[in-house]
């Protein structure tokens, strides 16, 4: 018959399913002091401690014996408490005693990493509340606050795995409770600063660092220490890396700071279920501000995530196309970007089946820019904004249609108050103010900011807009806008007036506090965007990253029309543009150690990368732009800078178009040499999206336009590739011998090292393993000497592949886990999937199963993640795992 303890909480014994009756507090005492002891002897001094503590009674030892013979009566058979040696012994199985089960959870959580946070997790279900509530001796205050630590060491323990694994969104309402519970835990306080981040919260989880500093200062003394102080700074210059568990996108901007009125728009949302919505009205009528505020209550409905795109419908620059929206989309998702439109929508829809997410598109143009965005999954639902009304989509694509019409005026006094706090309201003043906004949001909230910032009463606001203060035509909205922007304009110092037109020039989504600095050509930055911020002339959507209103931008441009001379405007351009050149080529050769020495502004090779990661769509905006412009040299050194970090995530649509733009470049400057660049980028890009004849002939004018033996050597190489990927790989070696001929009439010790590793892998593949070995170790000497440690980890790499193909399985392991710790260290989530995949197959060919498994479910883990090509085949390989491994390990036999 089952028999179950339970110690955290209120004690309790159940026989069979049913509580049995143990008796009075100090009988329940004397079981409690036995089973924390379980099968051990406790001595009947000690019981009489643990249950009466310093008020013993008399005879306290008989009434031991009496509550432990009532114990015996009460108590099944597969319990038992013998009296030996002056004491007591419960025999039980201890994993019927909750308090030693949850012990027990705990160390095998420590033992088994696969299963700790599961294991933990059940653990701490087994906790039903205070232990021993309602027991109260100095012994058992003492248990039960050791056992409270424990399970609050668990508790952390969980976090942690949790949040490594990228489970910060379940877990987020969780830690925000028990950190109220613990306001002086750092750890905890680190663990909910983290999930906040990761949730796309930055400024609250700044806000939490704050509470618990200056709580620790009021009530200890005490400053936080230095793992709490130093991820507040990782998340102040959001230098935090994500975490490797699946990509679950949130990316809604922060909610409005004053919303008011909407009552039967919000209705309306929360009736819908499933199909698109679309949100029409005006320029400046709160669309995207009544979309983001409804996004923000029901986001509990989408836990699969939140995807938000504005599509330029209406603005400045041109609409973003249906391929772009897919590639931002698919960018967000975490997945790699087919080269067609149709296989985009392909993937697209494919990934967002049977998931449950929001996708936010704001500022549509037409139907047809939305369409090919709408998911097919009923559990997803699309919320559209727009200036037209989109009657095709609601036609024949059953959106519900939702008409955002101007404030009354009841909506636009509740939204100047709130906005205006505690300055006070002149009712004849806000009236007039009102009725010169005619209800637009946009423009309420410039002129509170104005009445705010300034502290002018709002007679003399009212009476500033009565006079008309530029001379643009009409009396429409646009107009209307446009005033209340110049006047806000007009407000602001000489400094910040400047920056505000010049940011209107800047091609990029959005612009950092560096990049705007270079556009104004002065250091004295963050005071700036600070007072445009508070203007409401720009929007911090990103802590340091700033956004310009598509209305505002196009205002911006038509103001450094009108008081920036063109040769000024084209200064700030090229200072803008000097800045990326600057910054992206220093990145760059972080992680292509072969190029030139420049300044480094970047420490190592991760930082590198998430610079890229962050910057990329601006940097190709900013080449874009600059070849549009004149500025080919600028567009050029972009393009060299930013290839490396395209061709390493894979983007190869991206490395196409940065490949005419370069090119374009390269032959207006006349330049041989940077053509030859171009066109090896083109030459890569078009050898992944399997163009291979158009990869074959940008090489061939690749290699009639490198002059020099470096240019021929790096076109060699990429031939070399395009021989591999055409299954040549006799034609593959032959092109790198050549290359290191090239490198070594240069001198050019990083080319000949990456060709020397190159010339062992295609060796091993023709089936000459000791002639690639050797080539191999001379590659990774000159690698070390040179200290690419990515060259290294692709060598040892190889290396691997070469001892399991020798048949020496446990060295390939340990070829293997040296390329793995490298590539870990670099940050390439990408090739560290690939050499786990490499490293489970040793395995198993060592008769290792398990650690095969091991390795390939942590590898499709990214692989999924990264939408790997080899997604597939490594399930393949777990696939027979699960049905074989109990054979396998025995008989040591694999097919």
């Amino acid at each position: 018959m089952l028999v179950e303890f339970g110690l955290l909480g209120d004690v309790e014994v159940r026989v069979g399913g049913r509580i049995v009756d143990v008796g009075h507090s100090r009988q329940r005492c004397v079981l409690v002091a036995l089973l924390v002891e379980a099968n051990r002897l406790v001595p009947v001094d000690v019981l009489v401690d643990r249950v009466w503590g310093e008020q013993v009674p008399h005879r306290a030892r008989n009434a031991v014996a009496g509550y432990v013979s009532r114990l015996r009566q009460v108590l099944p058979d597969e319990v038992s408490i013998v009296g030996r040696q002056g004491g007591y012994v419960l025999t039980v199985d201890p994993m019927s005693v909750d308090l030693h089960r949850f012990a027990g959870l705990v160390e095998q959580a420590r033992v088994t990493p696969d299963e700790a946070v599961k294991l933990l997790n059940d653990a701490l279900g087994l906790w039903r509340g205070e232990p021993f509530s309602t027991l109260d001796t100095p012994w058992l205050a003492t248990v039960r606050s050791a056992l409270e630590a424990r399970r609050f060491a668990a508790l952390l323990d969980r976090n942690d795995l949790a949040l490594e694994q990228g489970r910060h969104t379940e877990l987020l309402a969780e830690l925000d409770a028990t950190a109220a519970a613990f306001p002086l835990d750092e750890r905890l306080a680190g663990q909910l600063m983290l999930a906040l981040y990761r949730c796309g919260r930055q400024a609250d989880a700044l806000l939490r660092y704050e509470q618990v500093r200056l709580r620790l200062a009021d009530e200890l003394g005490a400053d936080p220490g230095p793992e709490l102080r130093l991820l507040h700074k990782k998340i102040l210059t959001g230098d935090l890396a994500l975490p490797v568990g699946r990509t679950v996108p949130r990316q809604l901007p922060a909610p409005p700071r004053s919303f008011a009125g909407r009552a039967r728009e919000l209705a309306a949302l929360d009736a819908v279920r499933t199909g698109p919505v679309v949100v029409s009205g005006m320029g400046g009528v709160g669309k995207t501000a009544l979309a983001v505020h409804w996004a923000h209550r029901v986001v509990a409905r989408f836990p699969d995530g939140q995807l938000y795109l504005n599509l330029r419908g209406f603005g400045p620059d041109d609409a973003m196309t249906t391929g772009e929206a897919l590639h931002a989309l698919l960018d967000a998702l975490g997945l790699r970007v087919p080269a067609s439109v149709d296989a985009q929508v392909s993937r697209y829809r494919s990934a967002l089946a049977d998931k449950r997410m929001l996708i936010l598109l704001d500022n549509a143009r037409d139907a047809d820019q939305v369409r090919s965005l709408l998911p097919g999954s009923p559990g997803c639902l699309v919320l559209v904004t727009s200036r037209t009304r989109l009657t095709g989509l609601v036609a024949t694509d059953g959106a519900h249609p939702i008409a955002l019409g101007l404030l009354s005026e009841q909506e636009s006094r509740e939204l100047l108050a709130d906005r205006l706090g505690a300055t006070p309201i002149d009712s004849a003043a806000t009236a007039e103010i009102i009725t010169r906004c005619a209800g637009l949001p946009l423009a309420l909230t410039v002129v509170a900011a104005r009445a705010a910032c300034t502290g002018f009463p709002l007679k003399a606001i009212a009476a500033e807009l009565r006079g008309g203060l530029d001379p643009f035509d009409g009396g429409d909205s646009a107009t209307d806008v446009r005033t209340v922007f110049s006047w806000s304009y007009r407000a602001l110092g000489p400094a910040a007036a400047r920056l505000f037109r010049l940011l209107g020039l800047h091609p990029g989504p959005d612009v950092c506090a560096r990049a705007a600095s270079g556009l104004l050509g002065t250091p004295q930055i963050r005071p700036l965007l600070a007072e445009l911020t508070r203007a409401h002339l720009l929007v911090e959507h990103q802590p340091g990253r700033y956004v310009l209103h598509d209305l505002l931008r196009a205002y911006a441009v038509e103001q450094a029309e009108i008081h920036d001379s063109v040769a000024d405007r084209r200064l700030a351009t090229r200072r803008l543009l000097d800045h990326y050149v600057r910054t992206s080529r220093a990145a760059a050769r972080l992680l292509n150690p072969a190029r030139e020495v420049i300044t480094p502004a970047f420490t190592d090779f991760a930082q590198a990368l998430s610079w890229f990661t962050t910057e990329h769509r601006v940097l190709l905006a900013a080449a874009e732009h600059a070849g549009a412009t004149g500025f080919d040299t600028h567009a050029w050194h972009l393009a060299q800078a930013l290839a490396e970090f395209l061709e390493r995530r894979g983007h190869w649509p991206d490395l196409a178009a940065l490949g005419q733009v370069a090119l374009a470049a390269a032959l207006n400057l006349a330049d041989p040499l940077a053509q030859s660049h171009a066109h090896h980028f083109l030459a890569r890009a078009d050898t992944q999206l399997d163009r291979l004849s158009d990869a074959q002939f940008h090489l061939q004018c690749s290699l009639h336009t490198a002059a020099d033996p470096v240019g021929q050597a790096r076109t060699r190489r990429e031939l070399a590739r395009l021989s591999e990927r055409q299954g040549d790989h006799d034609q593959a070696l032959r092109h790198c011998r050549q290359a290191l001929d090239l490198y070594r009439a240069a001198g050019h010790r990083h080319g000949q090292a990456d060709v020397l590793s190159a010339i062992g892998w295609y060796q091993a593949l023709l089936g000459d393993l000791d002639r690639a070995l050797s080539s191999c170790r001379e590659a990774l000497v000159l690698l070390e000497e040179l200290d690419d440690q990515d060259g290294q980890a692709r060598t040892w790499d190889s290396l691997g592949h070469i001892r399991h193909h020798r048949g020496d399985h446990h060295d390939a392991i340990a070829c293997y886990q040296r390329s793995l710790d490298l590539f870990r260290s670099l940050g390439d989530h990408h090739r560290i999937a690939d050499v786990l995949v490499h490293l489970g197959d040793s395995h198993l060919a060592a008769g290792e199963p398990g650690r095969a498994r091991r390795a390939w479910r942590e590898a499709l883990g990214l692989i999924e993640d990264l939408d790997h090509p080899d997604a597939d085949a490594v399930r393949a390989r777990l696939s027979p795992l699960r049905t074989q491994s109990l054979s396998a390990a025995t008989t040591g036999h694999w097919s």
